[in-house]
């Protein structure tokens, strides 16, 4: 059943404002420019965006436009280009502030991304801090950005890694977790939002059940922070770590949010230009929050387009996005359970718009190479969780994952090549 034959039965039809939903991202697709382009002779269906995000027109243009007229170095000139460049750099440190509602500017740390923000943390808090005995938890479903950085942690100090096991339907078990915390527990580190599965987790429960031992809590908010609300004060997580290209941004550009007490109070991640208030032969001195933790020449222009993304998504709104993502995983939803041998995995009752799926007999690479040949650009594989396919007893799916810009129409036609891949192995 399409779209077009659920508009016709009032009983399939969701509301009115799931129609408005449509026509809503209809007018958001004409922002961004690669929609408009074709793969392999069809118009691009682009369903990929849990690895990336597609960049409006505006926000391509911002970065251009800082290289045409205001390239200089941040922080170090009192020319009028450098001054531009620190007033523009600046401005979004404070709107990713309002983004996630830190208490402060100084709590934002420009990094290239959800890793380094996550390795940051990993060595210049917990390598100064943990030793032989002491327990990290983190949970089945992490990405391996938030597994590796640990495991090296744990070689470093002697710590040990405790991992929260999941349930069929892909939601963490929180009685395990609550049995976890110990004594020796130093850190919780887990994901606000699966990438596999798109699983949103509880996390201000996790944050809750690990205060109450005062053990600080690390969320990778790589998936979330395109999709939900992130509100740190209302988290009260230690620290919160996301990129800019998922957020509809330039790539090499991400935050970490640290709680100033815990920033202040950790070394220096790297050392270079701009970390220093000053420097000798016999000692150096560092800078304040956040520049302590920024040393060298940042990705200016990209902190500069990302602030144009934060831009763009919050005029638009998270009430509407969630709402048009919902409706685009429900819809997705239940086309797919009617197809033959397909398996969707994760199945949680709070997701966000990630369709991770198999099909019987048929590899999810071969999937995704037929649907490419549609024009349907999807994920196949471990999606960099590989303990987490392991544990549903499979090494890859395929996975589809929606945005502000994806239509109906989309899965329609997702749905349909589907369909024809089932048709070319025989099925």
């Amino acid at each position: 059943m399409i779209w077009s034959e659920l508009q016709a039965n009032p009983k399939q039809l969701q509301s009115d404002e799931t129609i408005e939903s449509e026509s809503q991202a209809l007018r958001w697709r004409e922002d961004f420019p690669i929609l408009h382009t074709q793969v392999h002779g069809k118009p691009l269906i682009y369903l990929d965006n849990a690895a990336t995000t597609q960049k409006p027109l505006n926000v391509i243009e911002v970065e251009s436009n800082y290289y045409r007229s205001d390239n200089a170095n941040v922080h170090r000139g009192i020319h009028t280009l450098s001054q531009r460049a620190t007033d523009a750099f600046e401005a979004t440190r404070v709107k990713v502030q309002h983004l996630i509602n830190a208490t402060s500017p100084n709590e934002i740390i420009f990094v290239r991304g959800t890793t380094e923000a996550i390795n940051l943390v990993a060595q210049s808090y917990g390598r100064t801090r943990f030793k032989a005995g002491d327990e990290i938890i983190i949970s089945i479903m992490e990405h391996h950005s938030n597994i590796v950085p640990w495991q090296m942690l744990c070689e470093q100090t002697g710590a040990s890694l405790r991992i929260i096991s999941i349930n069929d339907a892909g939601e963490l078990d929180l009685d395990a977790y609550e049995r976890m915390i110990g004594s020796h527990t130093k850190l919780v580190a887990v994901t606000h939002v699966s990438n596999a599965l798109g699983t949103i987790n509880p996390v201000k429960t996790i944050i809750e059940l690990a205060h109450a031992h005062q053990i600080p809590v690390l969320l990778d908010g790589a998936q979330a922070i395109a999709h939900i609300p992130v509100d740190m004060q209302m988290l009260d997580c230690d620290f919160y770590a996301f990129s800019g290209h998922k957020l509809y941004g330039p790539t090499g550009v991400g935050v970490l949010y640290g709680k100033a007490a815990l920033l202040n109070a950790m070394p220096p991640y790297q050392g270079g230009g701009d970390m220093i208030r000053s420097v000798s032969f016999e000692g150096t001195t560092y800078n304040t929050l956040p520049y302590k933790f920024e040393a060298g020449t940042p990705n200016i222009a990209g902190v500069v387009a990302l602030g144009a993304a934060i831009d763009y998504v919050t005029n638009i709104g998270f009430n509407t996005l969630i709402a048009h993502e919902h409706a685009l995983l429900n819809y997705a939803t239940l086309l797919v359970d009617d197809i033959p041998d397909l398996h969707i995995i994760g199945n949680a009752r709070e997701k966000t718009g990630i369709l991770s799926f198999t099909l019987d007999g048929i590899h999810p690479h071969d999937i995704g190479t037929i649907l490419d040949r549609q024009g349907i650009a999807i994920r196949t594989g471990h999606h960099c969780t590989m303990p987490l396919m392991e544990n549903f007893g499979i090494s890859a799916t395929a996975r589809a994952s929606f945005a502000l810009y994806n239509t109906k129409g989309d899965v329609d036609k997702l749905v349909t090549a589907i369909h024809q891949v089932r048709e070319v192995f025989g099925e």
